[in-house]
């Protein structure tokens, strides 16, 4: 007998989801501090929701190494490790290309127009008086709309997983860092890229864009 899968469909997000995807980018942007305990109760109460989808999203945010549960002691935002900058490069320089190039080829036209949007907003954001975890939300937007856009599940996962780690090394060493808007800039050419479907081109820039952040960071370390 022939089975039939139903169609992919993506579900509602969930309270759990919801707090998730809060927590996630407080840990990378650091606005929970490395080390710092997690107060299921408070972050409950300000995120709005009942402790149990708190404790679920603790749950995916360990497996994504962002905090760390010690029995008997309680959950901490894990600390920043700058050696993995190494091994998390490794994966994003085979990576990123290919989550780029397959945007292109991919990308639906309200993906399309969703990074035109991205595209106006890094523009708007040029010059020195821009908030850095601003910059820093609008990095994590751009890459996880080529990600998803890629239309992998599987390579979306993992590079958002890495992004992630990679993007708290870097939010470690903002004050720093002297050109760090025009790091957030290079996604509007490489959005461009993927919009009129220049494959190689997004690929290309994919891959200049994840060789300069590691060269910036270890000229500040």
């Amino acid at each position: 007998m022939t089975t039939i899968s139903p169609p992919n469909v993506e579900r509602p997000p969930t309270l759990a989801d919801r707090a998730y995807a809060a927590l996630r980018d407080r840990l990378v942007t650091l606005q929970i501090r490395p080390g710092e305990p997690i107060d299921d109760d408070l972050i409950a109460g300000d995120l709005g929701v009942g402790r149990t989808p708190v404790r679920e999203a603790l749950k995916r945010l360990e497996h994504d190494r962002l905090v760390v549960a010690y029995p008997r002691r309680g959950t901490f935002d894990t600390t920043v490790d700058i050696t993995d900058l190494t091994h998390l490069n490794e994966v994003r320089l085979q990576l990123e290309p290919q989550a780029a190039r397959r945007a292109a080829e991919r990308a639906s036209a309200d993906e399309r127009n969703e990074m035109s949007d991205l595209v106006s907003r890094v523009v708007a954001l040029e010059g020195p008086a821009v908030d850095r975890i601003e910059l820093m939300g609008l990095d994590l937007a751009v890459h996880r709309a080529i990600y998803h856009a890629a239309g992998n599940p599987h390579l979306e996962d993992v590079l958002v997983r890495c992004h992630a780690l990679a993007t708290r090394i870097f939010c470690l060493l903002l004050d720093r860092l002297p050109n760090v808007a025009t790091h957030v800039n290079e996604h509007a050419a490489l959005l461009e890229a993927i919009i009129s479907g220049d494959a190689e081109a997004a690929a290309t820039l994919a891959r200049e864009h994840v060789t300069g952040f590691e060269r910036g960071v270890r000229a500040v370390i």
